[in-house]
This record gives C-alpha cells, structure tokens and sequence, in this order.
C-alpha cells in the first residue's frame, strides 16, 4: 500500500523529492511519475493514479474540501505523482503472522506519534519524525 502525492511540476514537487530523500524513514519514496502522468510505470505500469485508488482527498492550501472516486477532472497537467510507503503495508504481514494489533481489532486507524526527531528540511518543508 502506497500514500499517493500529487504537486504541480517545479519549486514545490522538487521540494517534495528532496525532503523524501533526505528522509527515506519519515517518507519512504516507492515511485515517481513523469510530469503530467498517472501512470506508475517502475511499479505498477498498467496502473492509473486518477481511477485505481478507492478513495482521493483533494486538499485546496492545506485544507480537505472534497473526496472522490475519480481524480481525473482534478489532476493537472503539470503535475509530478508521488508514491510514498504506508505503514498498513506492515498490518496485513503481522496479523498475517499472528501478531494482534489492538488498532485493526478495533476499526480505528493506527496510532501515530510525533517525535522530537527533527526531519532535514528541503525548501518549505519542515518537521518531525511521526512514528
């Protein structure tokens, strides 16, 4: 399972690399789509990001206003796709194993702390590790 970013293509997509780069713990990066495409070809080529996911939330200036089924009307043109990995990657694989997790059998989502790790800022980005 995969975290699913999506930028307009300069300063703030270049920013989003770098900061995944200089961070391979706090955002692990699986994939990154030519500019403009939704396609995932290192990683799943027949894919496409704008209809393949079950659910998008579309954030305006860092507020939620929409969730959808298809992205295609919201994606740009100019746009870089981002694929980071999810910790839920590891829920199937320990439950798989025998390993409760008190989160699952509960319905919630997993619980998440914000450490005092500072993360390497690259451009505008900044913040702690969340484990």
């Amino acid at each position: 399972q995969c975290n699913l970013v999506v930028l307009p293509q300069g300063k703030e997509s270049f920013d989003f690399l770098l900061f995944c780069q200089r961070n391979k713990k706090a955002c692990p990066l699986i994939e990154v789509c030519d500019v403009g495409s939704p396609h995932p070809y290192g990683v799943a080529k027949d894919a496409d990001l704008r209809t393949d996911v079950p659910k998008y939330a579309i954030y305006r200036d860092g507020e939620l206003v929409e969730e959808v089924t298809d992205a295609t009307p919201y994606w740009p043109e100019n746009s870089v796709a981002f694929l980071i990995g999810c910790s839920f990657s590891y829920d199937g694989e320990l439950m798989g194993a025998g390993i409760p997790l008190r989160s699952a059998e509960q319905g919630k989502n997993v619980p998440m702390y914000r450490t005092n790790i500072e993360c390497r800022s690259a451009g505008c980005l900044k913040g702690n590790m969340v484990v």
